[in-house]
């Protein structure tokens, strides 16, 4: 289908869009790129499951396989789509997403809010240092309501009283993983944790500066690295029909 993109950014965290469009108006002058974005209600459960199926619908109809790409639980989500329907993904791009890759910002959160008796906006407040570094205190303020937001919207699959775990491994499809030396969500360690699960022809891009959100910070150079990834992949070959 022609009016398909060559490049789909998935979206979960919909209060995350201001960090992620950057990076996608920069690769969009060179590929079609389009937002999928999921926002769950609060009559829903927290269920990576639904937004999977959602993709899904979205991508079947599709008669070649398509970029995913995806920052922190957009890539979570990416990572288990790629698993399920290797043939609808013609690469899996994942952005500070660690070989843990249920290891998200919440989880550090609400293992913050057990561990410490701080209030939670004062957790909240330093979250946004863990994510994003030192900002003044009116975008402190700011940033602590977009992650307040995320916290009611994201199908992040942790919770006050549980942590989740995913099993770590790769991809069937070619595979991308970036990510920040500096990042305190996704440490180095988690990202050089990917190393046994890396085919060949994937790629592991670190970046020297930054933060979790590193690709806001620097979308150039994130967007030149991930130019390179896909322009050294192979033209993808139609579907064959079920």
């Amino acid at each position: 289908m022609a009016s398909f993109p060559d490049v789909l950014w998935l979206n979960p965290n919909p209060s995350w869009r201001r960090f992620h469009r950057p990076l996608m108006q920069y690769i969009s002058q060179q590929k079609t790129v389009a937002e999928w974005e999921y926002r769950q209600t609060p009559d829903e459960p927290s269920s990576l499951e639904a937004a999977i199926e959602l993709l899904d619908e979205y991508l079947c109809d599709r008669d070649r396989p398509i970029h995913l790409i995806g920052h922190s639980t957009g890539g979570l989500l990416g990572l288990l789509y790629a698993r399920r329907y290797p043939e609808r993904v013609n690469s899996l791009s994942l952005l500070a997403v660690g070989c843990h890759p249920a290891i998200d910002w919440q989880c550090h959160y609400y293992a913050q809010r057990q561990l410490l008796p701080c209030s939670r906006q004062i957790v909240l407040a330093q979250m946004v240092k863990s994510i994003v570094g030192s900002c003044s205190p009116y975008l402190t303020k700011t940033y602590v309501r977009l992650l307040e937001d995320d916290l009611e919207t994201s199908p992040s699959p942790h919770s006050l009283w549980r942590r989740e775990r995913i099993a770590p491994g790769g991809v069937p499809v070619p595979l991308f993983v970036g990510g920040s030396r500096r990042d305190a969500i996704v440490d180095r360690q988690q990202l050089q944790g990917w190393v046994p699960w890396l085919k060949r022809g994937d790629c592991l891009w670190e970046y020297p500066q930054g933060s979790h959100v590193f690709h806001y910070s620097d979308p150039q150079a994130v967007g030149d690295r991930l130019l390179q990834f896909w322009q050294s992949l192979r033209v993808p070959t139609q579907l064959s029909a079920a």
